[in-house]
């Protein structure tokens, strides 16, 4: 069920909106003073946002661009003034789709929609490019954090670090003078030792949450290499 935000300083108006769309199986939050409005959007968080322009307290545009501090769902304005420059100020500030009153609701669900689907692909394809595979180990960039399925592995910054090298250069002999390199931003050959704590600590933490060998020897059999500097 998607969740709808319209705000309007017309009750009326409103109230024929939200009967609409929730015919439609959306979930619907109406909103007549827009200096109100922010805190729907933190609270509700709707999947899209319908806004009126001309509103008494805070225009549409106004309160578009603070929308656009909390939450990045599409955007609709719904007005009357239909001017080329009304329309261009209305994506200026953040506005998704811009449609002219008076307007059919079943243009506007359709076009709904549209913006909600488009937005969770993109949404999705964000996620999937945070995320490194290596089965059924997987690395999220985003949240810095390995996981072992669902459970989170507990390792620290340099250990993170250490593993997001190897997962971001697949096929690749990795030596360590370019891990001490990626750790720490200079090496010299005392460091090896250095090297070799960090990767045996990240081994053995892993086993001991798992059960696992090891992820090192996982990320191996896919191709990784570490061997000797000079080589």
């Amino acid at each position: 069920m998607y969740k709808i935000l319209m705000v309007d300083d017309d009750i009326e108006v409103l109230e024929i909106n939200k009967k609409f769309f929730e015919e439609k199986n959306c979930k619907v939050e109406i909103c007549s003073r827009s200096t109100q409005a922010l805190d729907l959007v933190r609270n509700f968080k709707p999947d899209c946002i319908l806004l009126d322009v001309m509103m008494p307290e805070l225009d549409g545009y106004a309160l578009c661009k603070q929308i656009r501090g909390v939450t990045n769902v599409p955007v609709l304005f719904l007005s009357g003034k239909v001017s080329e420059d009304d329309k261009i100020e209305g994506f200026e500030v953040g506005g998704d789709d811009y449609i002219e009153k008076p307007y059919s609701l079943r243009e506007v669900y359709v076009r709904i929609m549209a913006h909600i689907k488009r937005n969770s692909q993109k949404q999705t394809q964000k996620r999937d490019d945070m995320i490194i595979d290596l089965d059924p180990f997987f690395v999220d960039r985003e949240k810095h954090k390995l996981f072992y399925g669902e459970t989170e592995i507990p390792i620290s910054n340099k250990e993170y670090d250490l593993i997001l090298f190897l997962a971001q250069n697949p096929g690749k002999e990795i030596t360590f003078e370019e891990i001490g390199l990626k750790l720490w931003g200079t090496y010299i050959e005392t460091d090896r030792r250095s090297v070799m704590v960090n990767v045996s600590r990240l081994r053995k933490k892993i086993q001991d949450q798992t059960g696992v060998d090891n992820l090192i020897e996982t990320v191996w059999s896919k191709g990784y290499k570490l061997v000797n500097p000079g080589r």
